[in-house]
């Protein structure tokens, strides 16, 4: 029996943009696909007709998928977009079992939407992101994800929920799935034109987003509209967006980590007893503002020829600008550390001086304040794809679907416009460090309220400058399915892909001060400041009415005065290419009988990688190395390239038993690939002559393998109804994890001396392959109430370690969502709250961190004025979450690091549908 995708009306709230109502699909639709864009399957029970507009049909209808599919699942259909409060995909996604999200990429500190997906307590790069089953390239605005940390995880803030249809989280494998997802794979499913019921259907919102901490308001838009002819074989789908709104992040970093006072500091000298004691480097007041435009837009164009041939052209396109300014006023407790002047009183606990005052030192003129202003004008990311795919019924038994197809994304920093300057505020000056969960106090003498004191002569000027990172793939691929009549085996599922996949960053200036860059004269005469409850919204004593230089006037002075010669300023290390040519092949069998169903299938994976790299010696592990070029300021370098080859074979198996109409067991086993991320692959290798230590990639690194098991309980109560239990467990061989290697490479400094080569062994610091595991529980309950309410809680537990017991990085212990609704004809209300605990977040500037444990609350509300015209109310994050990180060593154990209080928004909307 035919498995034809039920239409699933919908009003698309996101970021304010909100479509109106979906409508139901005609049912008369041939050439449906299954789920992640497959072929239909054949095995899944056929769903009838449903007009799906508020939030109890959803659930219904995302309950109704889960428990026919035969492999395990979470359904998230476009009405339950709609009435959750949700800004993009992952906003949603949060809130089901066993997904975790985060709001940062790399080390740039969270913000105030949902940016990255993972699953199961494992890091975003090994959760695969689709759209209708194909690849989607993506793109970072923030320059470290650009350059230093680039893994394989899509940026859901380029997504918005207005293109879908319905999510499919796949939390078992297939082999008719694209390798890539080794906790999982995320199906974004988008709409087609010829499942509306309508011939024209047009739909549209207008609104506006209101921010507490910037304090502003910004328009938002969305509209789409739909025709499809009377003998509904032909149609087209046009949508667009424009999304923009004002962010503002009040912080505080404790930036570089902490250091031992040697003997020889000053401190130590007057005080014996604190040698070898850590202390923070610089301790920061970091305002973050930045304004983000999402725009863009979708085409469909469907097309049935004949009764048995369905062709569909989809492109999708979608922009973030980003422009951003981050402000860092620090206090330099080095400065102090050396010159001395430490008062009575001080503490130190677990190795660390948590409290210190500090008197004024005759003589003394060193800066006691270092001052980082950097404006990026331009920041962007984007994302589109292109495709192509046809169906054809060939008989009633053989179908084939192929598809061809191109995506991109970029990421740009086309400018910084950077300032730093030394200030000399003098003492008295102080910190006292109040543990990991809340801010550190501290101040210093002077005012920080003007830029008297500024000392450039202490400062720089540095950032990179023409940074356009690309993720392009091209690919095709065909898929075949051939129906058994009779017999418990009902359909042989077939196909090959071949993909053509490049990540790089071929080019980047590394600006340097030029001119008369520290004559106070030149600076600007104007300033601004700090919001006035900067320090308040975060809580602790620190600097808040800071001054600084407009986003204007440093672009201005860096006119002025920065070397920006594409030449001397070329920035080799951040410069990387990785080049994947994946080929793929699998069959799938799927099978039913009375009261149970399921599949089994192998795919086999190929992979060719010709991945380059910069060093500043050559590296004699590369297939080639060529060097030394020279002509940059930052030194010569050698270009590397190393060629590798690798293929597997990736079994999966899913079995399903109906025990009960209402109960159902499911046990899955597979083995699933996640290539390594490009930064760890292609990362620039550094080398010290003198202390013979180093760091940097590793392309020799060999695909993450998860071998996987799942299990799990359903039991569908009522038709909104489930309570269900699952376990699962991955034992991942060749996890990606650093340790120090011994490697051979050429002394250049030594064999500069020596007039002939030298060759010395480096402890050389680099991602490596290790072993790890990760196992959990889920638990789900949805409970329906009357005809009008309805509460949902789940549940997961995670518990994850590499070999060594060290951290898996994504690995929160718990999370935890409950939510309840009410809804009649005219009002619709939901509230929603969800909790993820701490997790190992990565490495910044060496220095192992942490995200704490984190609560959210949001609230929708919505109103049908009449039948084509509806107003939204969403609120994100009420309860005001302030997201805290913090280091952990064996040296020191558990330290504060970052603290970001992104404030509420508010997001009101009136949407129309014709």
């Amino acid at each position: 029996m035919n498995y034809r995708k039920t239409l699933l009306a919908a009003s698309i709230i996101t970021s304010l943009c909100v479509s109106g109502a979906l409508y139901a699909q005609d049912t008369t639709q041939s050439g449906s696909t299954g789920q992640a864009g497959q072929p239909a399957r054949k095995d899944v029970k056929q769903l009838g007709t449903v007009m799906v507009t508020g939030i109890r049909d959803s659930e219904a209808e995302s309950l109704a998928l889960k428990k026919d599919a035969a492999s395990h699942i979470e359904v998230v259909t476009a009405e339950d977009i709609g009435k959750l409060p949700a800004k993009n995909v992952a906003d949603t996604l949060q809130r089901l079992p066993g997904v975790n999200i985060s709001s940062a990429s790399a080390s740039e500190g969270g913000f105030d939407e949902s940016d990255r997906v993972s699953l199961r307590g494992t890091n975003p790069s090994m959760t695969q992101t689709l759209v209708n089953g194909h690849t989607v390239g993506t793109g970072d605005w923030f320059v470290l994800s650009q350059v230093t940390t680039v893994g394989r995880s899509v940026s859901y803030s380029l997504l918005p929920a207005e293109i879908v249809s319905e999510v499919v989280v796949h939390k078992t494998s297939e082999a008719k799935i694209q390798e890539g997802g080794a906790a999982g794979s995320v199906d974004i499913i988008t709409r087609k034109p010829l499942e509306f019921a309508k011939n024209i259907t047009a739909e549209g919102s207008v609104g506006g987003v209101y921010a507490d901490l910037p304090g502003n308001t910004k328009p938002q838009f969305s509209g789409l509209f739909n025709w499809k002819n009377d003998a509904n074989n032909f149609g087209v789908m046009v949508q667009a967006f424009y999304e923009k709104r004002s962010l503002q992040r009040n912080g505080q970093e404790l930036v570089g980590g902490y250091v031992p006072i040697a003997a020889t500091d000053a401190v130590a000298v007057a005080h014996p007893d604190l040698a070898g004691v850590y202390y923070p480097q610089e301790i920061g007041a970091t305002l973050f503002t930045q304004t983000r435009t999402r725009k863009g837009g979708a085409v469909d164009v469907e097309f049935k020829p004949t009764d048995n041939l369905t062709l569909n052209l989809n492109a999708f396109y979608t922009k973030l600008k980003a422009d951003n300014y981050n402000r860092n006023y620090m206090l330099w407790t080095s400065q102090f550390i050396n010159q001395g002047g430490l008062q009575p009183g001080y503490t130190v606990k677990n190795g660390v001086l948590t409290n210190a005052s500090f008197g004024q030192v005759a003589g003394n003129t060193n800066p006691s304040i270092v001052y980082d202003q950097i404006s990026r004008p331009g920041a962007a990311s984007s994302s589109g794809y292109v495709s192509l795919d046809a169906d054809w019924r060939v008989t009633d038994q053989l179908s084939f679907r192929g598809q061809v197809g191109t995506t991109e994304g970029k990421g740009s920093s086309p400018e910084q416009n950077v300032l730093e300057l030394g200030a000399n505020a003098g003492a008295p000056a102080s910190w006292n460090i109040n543990g990991s969960g809340k801010p550190t106090d501290w101040s210093v003498g002077g005012s920080n309220s003007t830029p008297s004191g500024i000392l450039p002569s202490f400062g720089w000027i540095f950032g990179g400058q023409g940074i356009k990172t690309k993720d392009k793939e091209n690919w095709g691929q065909l898929d075949g399915e051939l129906d058994f009549d009779g017999g418990s085996l009902s359909s042989l599922e077939f196909g090959v892909r071949y993909a053509d996949h490049t990540r790089e960053n071929p080019f980047e200036v590394a600006q340097g001060p030029s001119g008369d860059w520290t004559n106070l004269a030149n600076y600007p005469a104007t300033y601004g400041n700090y919001p006035g409850d900067f320090g308040s919204s975060l809580g602790g004593s620190f600097p808040g009415n800071i001054w600084y230089y407009s986003p204007a006037q440093l672009a201005a002075f860096d006119a002025r005065f920065t070397n920006r010669d594409p030449v001397s300023r070329f920035y080799f290390n951040d410069v990387y290419k990785v080049n994947e040519k994946d080929s793929a092949a699998y069959m799938q069998l799927n099978f039913a009988g009375e009261g149970w169903s399921g599949n089994l299938g192998v795919r086999y994976v190929q992979t060719k990688q010709n991945i380059g790299y910069t060093s500043t010696n050559p590296d004699p592990g590369a297939t080639t190395s060529t060097g030394p070029i020279v002509g940059s300021a930052f030194g010569n370098y050698y270009w590397n390239t190393y060629k590798n080859k690798y293929s597997k074979f990736l079994p999966s198996g899913n079995l399903k038993f109906d025990i009960t109409d209402q109960l159902v067991a499911r046990i899955a086993a597979s083995q699933t690939m996640t290539r390594p991320d490009y930064s760890a692959l292609a990362g620039f290798v550094s080398l010290n002559d003198l202390t013979l230590a180093g760091s940097g990639g590793n392309p020799k690194l060999k695909p993450l393998i998860s071998s996987n098991f799942d299990a799990a309980l359903e039991w569908y109560f009522a038709p909104r109804g489930l309570l269900s239990a699952g376990v699962y467990k991955m034992t991942l061989k060749d996890y990606v994890n650093f340790s120090n290697e011994f490697q051979t490479y050429k002394n250049i400094q030594a064999s500069t001396n020596a007039g002939t080569d030298v060759f010395s062994t480096y402890t050389v610091s680099v991602p490596s392959n290790t072993n790890g595991q990760v196992k959990g529980v889920e638990l789900n309950y949805i409970q329906p109430i009357g005809k009008n309410f309805g509460v949902s809680a789940n549940y997961t537990y995670a518990s994850g370690s590499a070999t060594g017991d060290k951290p898996l990085q994504g690995t929160s212990k718990t999370t935890a969502n409950a939510s309840a609704f009410f809804e009649n004809d005219r009002f619709n209300a939901r509230v929603s709250y969800t909790y993820r605990s701490s997790f190992y977040a990565g490495v910044a500037r060496a220095d192992t961190f942490y995200q704490a444990g984190v609560g959210n609350l949001a609230a929708s509300f919505g109103y049908n004025i009449n039948e084509w015209m509806a107003v939204s109310f969403d609120a994100m994050n009420l309860n005001n979450p302030k997201l805290k990180y913090y280091t952990k060593t064996d040296a020191i154990g558990k330290q504060p690091y970052y603290f970001y209080d992104n404030g509420r928004q508010y997001y009101v909307n009136l949407r129309f549908k014709f």
